[in-house]
């Protein structure tokens, strides 16, 4: 998002667990994403990455000038990235093991049909016990902090100040996971976590993310 918000030009490579991850360590020293590589710069995290992408191109201003402004970016993009992005990966796992459908329509498209009928078949408690799960207090938590966001984004455009900034872009990019936009492609569009997909408190903040990407995208698509 942070890319197409530029307006540059870029490749994606997918990281398929095992042999991908290995690469990946090879070449960032670490195993997960985001990396982005520009030249001989090889970056890792997506705030320094964000960072490096406003010393390329200074619109929009990713990370606001206003010292104010760009403090409170820096807190919200953190909890995005840190205590949000924990509480959604944990949010979509367990929808996916309560949800076959949305368990296979995760899994790369290229992945060998009778995997996909092993997966359909693992019973919930199995995967279920696999992982960490939310408590209660930690999906109450979430629910109040996401509906908090949803009455801010239905009094103004952007969370911070009267541009787009880093903030919006971290917050849009986990809200992906709770409800998934056009841009995940067919197979996974409109699916998520319940509770959260079909909430109405949070209609307001899944129409901001939808209307985000559509901006960002949408313009890119049209100037190509």
């Amino acid at each position: 998002m942070s890319l197409e918000a530029k307006g540059l030009n870029y490749i994606v490579r997918e990281i398929r667990p095992g042999l991908g991850q290995l690469a990946l360590f090879r070449l960032s020293g670490q195993r997960q994403v985001p990396v982005l590589v520009d030249g001989p710069n090889v970056l890792t995290d997506s705030s320094v990455i964000i960072r490096h992408l406003d010393t390329l191109t200074q619109e929009p201003q990713l990370v606001p000038n206003n010292p104010q402004e760009a403090a409170q970016a820096h807190l919200l993009e953190d909890w995005a990235d840190t205590t949000l992005a924990r509480a959604v990966r944990l949010a979509l796992f367990q929808a996916a093991s309560n949800d076959p459908t949305l368990r296979i329509a995760l899994l790369p498209e290229d992945v060998p049909e009778y995997f996909q009928k092993v997966l359909r078949g693992v019973p919930c408690g199995l995967i279920v016990g696999l992982s960490e799960i939310l408590s209660q207090g930690e999906l109450a938590s979430l629910l109040t902090s996401l509906e908090q966001l949803s009455r801010l984004v239905e009094s103004q455009s952007w969370l911070i100040g009267e541009k787009m900034s880093i903030a919006d872009i971290a917050l849009a990019a986990q809200l992906s996971l709770l409800k998934f936009p056009q841009s995940s492609g067919k197979n996974l569009y409109g699916k998520g976590c319940p509770g959260f997909l079909d909430n109405p408190a949070l209609t307001a903040l899944f129409n901001w993310r939808d209307q985000l990407e559509c901006q960002l995208f949408q313009k890119n698509s049209s100037a190509s």
